[in-house]
Order: C-alpha cells, then sequence, then structure tokens
C-alpha cells in the first residue's frame, strides 16, 4: 500500500450505521467500536431518509441535512423494510460510500428461493427443498422431499416465525393448503433428524469464519433461534463446515453475514444466509469483540473508494 493509502486508513472515518433502533445490542456495539477506534459513528434511522434521485448528483437528506460525506455504511435493515432500506443503501452506493453489505447481495439473500438456488448450483449441500403454487401438486410435492416429517417455512419469515414441523403426511397437506389459500409464499424443506434441534451460526466477514456457536432448540421444539428461547454454546468447526459457509457467503456477494448449517448424515447442508445478523448471541457465546472486526474491515477497504454500483 502506497503512503497515501497509509495516510488514508489511519484517518480518523465517518461512518453511518442504517438502523431503525440506537438502543438495540448490534447497533450499540458498532457505535462503540467505531468510536473506540477514534471514527465518528452516527445512527441513521432508515425511515428517515429522503432521497433527491434525478440529478446528476444524488443526495440523502435526514432530519433537514445532508449526509453528503460519510466514508462507510453499515447496514442494519429489518426484513420487513428491505424495499425502502434497499432503495437507501442504494443511493450511498451511488454517492461512493462504502456499503459494508452492497444492496444487490442482500437483496439476493433476502430471497429465501433464489439464495438457495444460487447456492445449489454452485454445489453448496442444502437440505433438499420443494416450492410450488398450486394445492394439485402437493402429493407429489412431499413425495420430492422425502415425506414427512418435514419443514414448511414461509419465504418472508424470519428469527423463526413462519416454519412449522409437520410430523405426518395428513398435517403437511393440511398446512401447505392453508398457507396456499392465503396466498403465503412457501417452501417444503427435509426435517433432518439427526441435527436433532440443533445448528451452527457461523460469522463470517471478509472470506473469513471469525465466530462459530452451536444453537440448541429448547425441549419439545426444533427451532434453535436464540430469539425463540435456544441455547447457545462453543463449538469446533470442521473443514468442510467452514469451507461451506465461506463459499455461501461469497456466492452471495456478500462480505459481513451469518450462515446457518446443519449437521446432516451427509455432511454440512446450508439452511440461511443471513446478512444482517445479531452480534449479541454471538459475542456473548464466544467473548469474540465480533464488532471491532467490521469495524476492521471498514479500515481496511474505506481507503481504496469505495463500493461497486451494482446493476440490476
Amino acid at each position: 500500500m502506497d503512503d497515501n493509502n497509509n495516510n488514508l486508513a489511519k484517518r480518523p472515518l465517518k461512518i453511518a450505521v442504517l438502523s431503525r433502533n440506537q438502543k438495540l445490542y448490534s447497533t450499540q456495539r458498532l457505535v462503540e467500536a467505531g468510536k473506540a477506534r477514534g471514527h465518528e459513528v452516527h445512527v441513521i434511522d432508515t425511515l428517515r431518509c429522503y432521497m433527491n434521485i434525478a440529478t446528476d448528483k444524488p443526495t440523502i437528506h435526514y432530519k433537514g441535512k445532508n449526509l453528503d460525506d460519510f466514508d462507510a455504511v453499515v447496514p442494519r435493515i429489518g426484513a420487513s423494510i428491505t424495499h425502502y432500506g434497499l432503495a437507501v443503501l442504494r443511493q450511498f452506493e451511488m454517492m461512493g460510500v462504502l456499503a459494508v453489505n452492497e444492496s444487490m447481495a442482500i437483496n439476493r439473500s433476502r430471497d429465501k428461493l433464489r439464495s438457495l438456488q444460487l447456492l445449489s448450483r454452485r454445489g453448496i449441500g442444502l437440505p433438499v427443498t420443494g416450492f410450488a403454487h398450486s394445492p394439485d401438486d402437493i402429493p407429489d410435492l412431499l413425495k420430492m422431499v422425502g415425506g414427512a416429517p418435514l419443514v414448511i417455512k414461509l419465504l418472508e419469515g424470519t428469527q423463526g416465525l413462519g416454519v412449522v414441523l409437520a410430523e405426518t403426511r395428513k398435517a403437511a397437506e393440511s398446512i401447505i393448503e392453508a398457507f396456499i389459500s392465503i396466498k403465503a409464499n412457501i417452501m417444503v424443506q427435509e426435517f433432518v433428524k439427526e441435527a436433532d434441534g440443533a445448528d451452527i451460526r457461523c460469522f463470517v466477514i471478509d472470506g473469513e469464519v471469525i465466530a462459530a456457536m452451536r444453537r440448541q432448540a429448547p425441549e419439545g421444539d426444533f427451532r434453535s433461534n436464540l430469539h425463540r428461547g435456544g441455547t447457545a454454546h462453543t463449538v469446533n468447526l470442521t473443514p468442510e463446515e467452514r469451507s461451506t459457509a465461506i463459499r455461501a457467503v461469497r456466492i452471495m456477494g456478500l462480505n459481513v453475514a451469518g450462515i446457518d448449517i446443519l449437521r446432516s448424515a451427509s455432511g454440512p447442508v446450508v439452511l440461511e444466509v443471513n446478512s444482517s445478523p445479531g452480534l449479541k448471541g454471538i459475542e456473548n457465546c464466544t467473548n469474540k469483540d465480533v464488532a471491532s472486526a467490521i469495524i476492521d474491515f471498514i479500515e481496511k477497504k474505506a481507503t481504496s473508494n469505495r463500493t461497486r454500483i451494482a446493476e440490476e
């Protein structure tokens, strides 16, 4: 790196954290970690941003001020505001601001069906997964994924919501018919019994697994999400699990992500790639400073100016 880039790397950066709630653990930790390095960090409520897009100089305004001098933006965009949040993030990208995760990569990962199709095409292990639209196709769909028990997921669900275990074929048919009747988008997956209600969350930053934990579902449930009463424990990853996590994130085009993996009889299978993973569970479980690792990434990348403007 030349002297000019060295100087840039050492200067204080101005960082925006796109978050609707500055009191959230992940948001607070990012602010703390950035300020501890001497950077200026601002929490920006995504829905309070408004934009001028039809000019040769795109701008973002927030509470009457022009956000025209940020070096980097950390998107913490909730699933419920994905559409508007990505519009704001694209505007930052058009202004040349470094995005920790770029808009197209987030959009790709938020589409559960598309993300699984991309992972499958690149040879990543996945649970057998089916998708259908017509009630007439349900019997063959169930057969396709190996029959009951099986897992039915709302494509728009998060944090374990909209995920149902159907233990019998009749129950599966009834649940799927109910979802289809309200025009909900669902997918059906095989139930990986040998996982025993546990999955592994890998936290990847810049192509490296920096922390991992094993999440165990509470008794009587199969969902291991910590928000739903799951417990977290440290875990030693196998080389195949580590490689799977890194490859999955690379395929999505993300720089920072949480990858949920099941240990199946055929090896690791990916459940989901999360573009906005929470920090509380992984930091408390592993005692690793994940927030500072994200700031490290920003310091390293903010010198190259800056982000790609992804084409639709």
